[in-house]
């Protein structure tokens, strides 16, 4: 006919299969070399002593680094080889596995720095709980992606709560305090999955009333018998509570009403204390409280709604954790560690004790000036007056040697390498590969934070590794695990989708 075209038809070519190297992020394996090689830098300037003619000999901690680095390479592409199923399926085989190690460790006869957490084999020396954290997060994303999971329901934001408690107390029972609190990073991955903000909002309220209460106990409020840290704390109860019936019940003539009462009545105990007869206002205050839990509980009472119950459960629980912080601090905490508390909240100067690692370290990022002094040309560093410079506090070699300029490029990349975890986190198909995902990136940001932070007397002293450039075949392995099994996932999620 006419017009038709004789041409013959063109013939569909099926889709090529992709091949795993093609999906694997590049990127993100590309600024974890860089960072693996800039610790390595770090490693040879913390270590160094002067006369040393080789840097690469395995007698050297800078050599035996590179050990570590060869054999977490291999062990990061022998993961991407592996079955993306295999993490999924054997999840809870190996949470139990590492359990089971960690308990275990708890009674490890080798005390190394008052702690029991390391296991001797000879001459490797291993943490298991670094390899908890990749154990942990599977466990957690096996959970969270079962069939039928809802965190809104209790019975199932318990079990979430215990897989990452679990491993904590192991850890506690180990005596290693600061990588047990890198676990609560995981209520970060809860909250991306929907748990409610009011727990994150009180773990930080927590620790709002931790550090104003205990730093500002034996400050008084004016010429009265009364604590501005009793003062200050008692106030913000009354005030968080009040925000809370707002937020939730959105009763905005209750949350008048209760802040109104709040500052009125505390004001005038305020002037009678000041002007007339000297007494402590906490007592006030404390009334005040016990007021609004009562007017609280028959709200719940009467209307019967669970966010009357939540705000009360709220303010009794600050008031009662408030109170109880002081005896912990004096009675439950080791010595070491409420010390390095008080340092840190400036109760304690002690630059010959516990606030001498944290002194040295600032001295050292302080005289590297813009540009640093060079490689292998620190002074601190070299003569050792930073205890710890090569492991906990290798952050302050890199401050030294490379100056406010290199140490902002290190946490440049690291703001990439967590980014880019987010990025993959959310770009997954199923709710395994998100959670997983962002529990790696969690882990990373606490990491980063808290030691950068330490290093420059921000946060508590509680000895966590920087990733990448703190010297030590366990946490290298551990990070270098982490995400590589997360970039196995993620190299797989075309072929999930199929």
């Amino acid at each position: 006919m006419p017009g038709r075209s004789t041409a013959p038809p063109k013939e569909v070519m099926p889709n090529k299969p992709q091949s795993l190297w093609s999906q694997v992020d590049w990127i993100t394996i590309g600024i974890y070399i860089a960072l693996m090689i800039f610790g390595w830098i770090s490693i040879c300037g913390a270590s160094y002593t002067f006369g040393e003619n080789d840097i690469f000999s395995l007698s050297t901690r800078s050599g035996m680094q590179i050990v570590w680095i060869g054999t977490s390479i291999c062990l990061g592409f022998v993961i991407l080889m592996m079955d993306m199923k295999f993490f999924d399926t054997f999840s809870y085989i190996i949470y139990a596995a590492l359990l089971l190690l960690l308990f275990a460790t708890i009674f490890n006869p080798h005390d190394i720095k008052g702690s029991h957490s390391w296991l001797v084999i000879g001459p490797l020396r291993l943490q298991p709980a670094e390899f908890g954290k990749f154990a942990t997060a599977l466990a957690l994303a096996k959970l969270m992606s079962a069939y039928g999971y809802n965190i809104h329901r209790m019975k199932d934001f318990l079990a979430a709560c215990a897989v990452i408690f679990v491993p904590m107390l192991c850890i506690v029972g180990q005596r290693e305090t600061g990588s047990a609190l890198v676990y609560l990073t995981f209520f970060l991955v809860l909250y991306r999955e929907g748990m409610p903000g009011s727990i994150l909002f009180t773990g930080v309220a927590m620790v709002v009333y931790f550090v104003v209460g205990i730093k500002y106990e034996n400050v008084m409020l004016f010429d009265t018998p009364t604590s501005v840290g009793k003062f200050v704390v008692l106030l913000l109860v009354q005030i968080f509570t009040a925000s809370m019936v707002n937020v939730y019940v959105h009763e905005r003539r209750q949350t008048n009403a209760i802040i109104g009462y709040s500052l009125g009545i505390t004001l005038i105990a305020l002037l009678f204390s000041v002007f007339v007869i000297p007494f402590d206002i906490t007592w006030v205050q404390l009334a005040i409280c016990v007021v609004m839990f009562v007017y609280l509980l028959l709200n719940w009472l009467r209307t019967r709604l669970s966010h009357y119950f939540m705000i009360l459960a709220f303010a009794v629980g600050s008031v009662v954790f408030f109170y109880s912080a002081d005896y912990v601090l004096n009675n439950v905490m080791e010595p070491h560690q409420r010390v390095r508390i008080n340092v840190l909240l400036g109760l304690d100067e002690d630059l010959a004790g516990a606030g001498y690692n944290v002194h040295q370290s600032e001295i050292a990022i302080g005289s590297g000036g813009l540009k640093g002094k060079g490689f292998l040309n620190g002074t601190q560093t070299k003569l050792k007056f930073v205890p710890e410079q090569d492991t906990d506090f290798i952050f302050c070699t890199v401050g030294e040697e490379e100056g406010f300029v290199g140490s902002a490029g290190v946490l440049l990349l690291f703001l990439a390498l967590i980014l880019r975890l987010m990025k993959l986190a959310e770009r997954q198909p199923f709710t395994f590969g998100r959670v997983y995902g962002y529990s790696v990136a969690s882990i990373f940001l606490f990491h980063v934070f808290i030691n950068v932070g330490m290093v420059l007397g921000l946060t508590p002293v509680i000895g966590i590794p920087l990733p990448f450039f703190s010297y030590g075949g366990s946490s290298l392995w551990g990070f270098t695990i982490l995400m590589f099994i997360f970039l196995r996932i993620d190299a797989g999620r075309n072929l999930a989708q199929v």
